[in-house]
């Protein structure tokens, strides 16, 4: 698939980076030619700035799939960055466990660990959006500028606002589940290539027919 050392996809461009080729942790994982566009940061630096509260002790991961478009801005936040509603207070004690004489281990019970994030294939999230701790967002789907997703977003959905909701489909069912059935971003490159015209054109006759 993707050229498994290329960065820049695109010649003179530095802004926009195959975002598979720059992550080093083990807890985030990206498919091939899944692209992020920065022009306030450097895009390289995507595991810093746009990935927060992501610690090893939750053993929470994101996973992000192939040909996602993800626009300058976007926030992925962590559990860590939750506070517990279990308790009588939101203070996170256990994570000032020297200060309050408790146990190093239970660190973790400061916050609600809701698990990971999970981002499909050919998702476009939009400008500076956010997606919280547990969510899931299908194949297909697309996430509105600025908006905050607090839940499961179903695959060809478009979704946006604070908090974000489904404001359409993009297909109608029949269509949508010939995609999913298909999962063209599976092909080979030269399958993919071969075929891109019935892709960018909506020609899912042809597609079905491969």
């Amino acid at each position: 698939m993707a050229d498994s050392k290329k960065i820049y996809p695109r010649t003179g461009d530095k802004q926009t980076v195959y975002l598979k080729n720059v992550i080093t942790k083990p807890n985030i994982e990206v498919g091939d030619y899944t692209m992020y566009n920065d022009f306030v940061n450097d895009p390289g630096e995507f595991e810093k700035n746009n990935v927060l509260y992501h610690y090893p002790i939750n053993h929470d991961k994101l996973i992000i799939g192939k040909f996602c478009s993800i626009a300058c801005g976007v926030k992925f936040l962590f559990n860590s960055a939750n506070h517990t509603l279990a308790s009588l207070s939101t203070y996170p004690f256990p994570l000032f466990f020297e200060e309050w004489g408790l146990e190093k281990q239970n660190v973790a019970e400061s916050w609600d660990n809701k698990g990971g994030i999970i981002i499909g294939n050919d998702v476009w999230i939009g400008f500076e959006a956010v997606i919280l701790a547990g969510v899931t967002i299908g194949d297909g789907a697309i996430i509105g500028t600025q908006a905050v997703v607090t839940k499961d977003v179903p695959p060809y959905t478009i979704a946006g606002g604070i908090p974000a909701k489904p404001i359409k489909k993009r297909f109608d069912e029949d269509t949508i589940s010939d995609l999913l059935h298909i999962k063209w971003w599976n092909w080979p490159k030269e399958k993919i290539s071969q075929h891109i015209g019935a892709i960018r054109s909506g020609c899912i006759k042809e597609l079905m027919e491969v």
